[in-house]
């Protein structure tokens, strides 16, 4: 672990395993991690905290430095496993969430015969086209693998994981495009649970704008390291001589989603205002390379940005609590921000000396598709705070299935009868 996050022992008697589980060093925005059930944890004990003390404006907001706080790690595998709405604290080691928990423990016991230092997180098992609870996501490999079993698992980490071979019941299927990861553990971390479905929703209003359907994908993800540099995101992708790698960013903002996707994406540049570290690299080793290349692009600006970011966080956070005296919370589950905090807490920051007509456009059709962020202060008051996801939106595509088959037997049946009637 970084020393700018050591975890602290914790035991949780409610777990299986008697082995110390590490927590991060702030446990004061740590959720009850008591209960291991995949639904027995409170979805408003994260949803009700002050979003002033744990969302952008939160004191130690962009405080410590970044550069070198990825550990070393060689391959990073993921798991789609339901959404985080359902995700209790520590979902590898929860009892009821038996393909995760028993994917974990079988990459911890053969942990020492992998030639390659493996990290395992979990992430939203619905992108959005179609249901994916099961797949496996490999990275730096850039392989999918489609419908993991309980009963698979030992096999697929020896044939896969271990021997660097195929999974035989399964073909891997090339990952193509970019792939965003964005820590949204709420019932892990408060703050991730503040920052994390907003900076996941401008991403995807981002990718919708800017026709990148397909080619950039976004994903909420669990728990990854680092809680106080929430908004946490993962960047894997191609670069341009085609090399696969993995880009970690902190302290993120829903505003900086169109840079990263400018910058980081559409142009290969590290955004090093934000860079945590990357796949592959030592904790030194990243702070060489971001040595580096501060050196050949001169790093005046990156000093300069981090000093008028802080100043213009410090004055939205002044003036949204003036105006709202803390009743406004962030709108985590819509693609559009509406709460007036947020609105005043997100300023957008410019890495680029000149905007270029591509980034006005958007900014256009942005204006053009959504009502000022700026004029929703009364609004906020009125509108239902931090709402929770409808029931319908937590079905599977199979339970919409077979709902819909139901209905069509029932009306099958009422049709029958009335012929029946008219016959007799």
């Amino acid at each position: 672990m970084s020393t700018t996050d050591s975890p602290l022992p914790y035991i949780n008697p409610h777990l299986s395993s008697s082995s110390p589980i590490p927590v991060s060093d702030t446990d004061s925005y740590l959720i009850d991690s008591t209960a291991s059930g995949s639904n027995s944890f409170q979805k408003d004990t994260f949803l009700s905290a002050e979003p002033l003390d744990f969302g952008f404006s939160r004191p130690d907001f962009r405080q410590a430095p970044l550069v070198g706080t990825v550990d070393y790690y060689q391959r990073h595998v993921f798991l789609c496993y339901k959404n985080p709405d359902v995700w209790p604290p520590r979902i590898e080691a929860a009892e009821f969430d038996r393909l995760p928990r028993l994917l974990s423990a079988a990459l911890a016991a053969r942990k020492p015969f992998m030639n390659r230092h493996t990290r395992l997180t979990i992430c939203e098992g619905h992108d959005g086209t179609e249901t994916s609870n099961g797949d496996v996501l490999i990275f730096p490999d850039m392989i999918r693998y489609r419908r993991l079993t309980h009963f698979d698992v030992d096999t697929f980490v020896e044939e896969v994981l271990v021997k660097d071979g195929e999974w035989l019941p399964g073909t891997p299927e090339p990952l193509r495009g970019s792939y965003i990861f964005v820590c949204a553990h709420g019932t892990r971390d408060r703050r991730c649970g503040v920052c994390g479905p907003s900076v996941v929703a401008r991403f995807k209003e981002e990718i919708e704008l800017r026709g990148l359907q397909g080619k950039v994908h976004v994903r909420p993800c669990s728990h990854i390291g680092g809680h106080k540099y929430a908004g946490n995101v993962i960047i894997f992708g191609s670069t341009i001589s085609g090399e696969a790698t993995g880009h970690w960013y902190g302290y993120v903002m829903p505003d900086d989603a169109p840079t990263l996707l400018e910058q980081h994406i559409e142009k290969g540049q590290v955004v090093d205002l934000l860079w945590r570290g990357q796949i592959g690299l030592s904790e030194e080793d990243q702070k060489k390379s971001q040595e580096v290349r501060l050196q050949l692009t001169g790093g005046n600006n990156v000093e300069k940005s981090k000093n008028e970011t802080s100043q213009t966080i410090e004055i939205s956070s002044s003036a949204c609590r003036s105006q709202v005296k803390g009743t406004c919370c962030y709108q985590t589950n819509s693609i559009s921000p509406s709460s007036c905090c947020q609105d005043l807490l997100l300023p957008e920051i410019s890495y680029t000396a000149e905007p270029s007509a591509e980034t006005t456009t958007t900014s256009e059709k942005r204006s053009k598709k959504q009502p000022s962020r700026n004029n929703n202060c009364q609004a906020a008051h009125s509108r239902k705070v931090c709402a929770m996801p409808t029931w319908i939106e937590s079905w599977e595509r199979e339970d919409t299935y077979a709902t819909m088959a139901v209905i069509g037997a029932a009306v099958s049946i009422v049709v029958a009868y009335n012929c029946y009637k008219q016959l007799t």
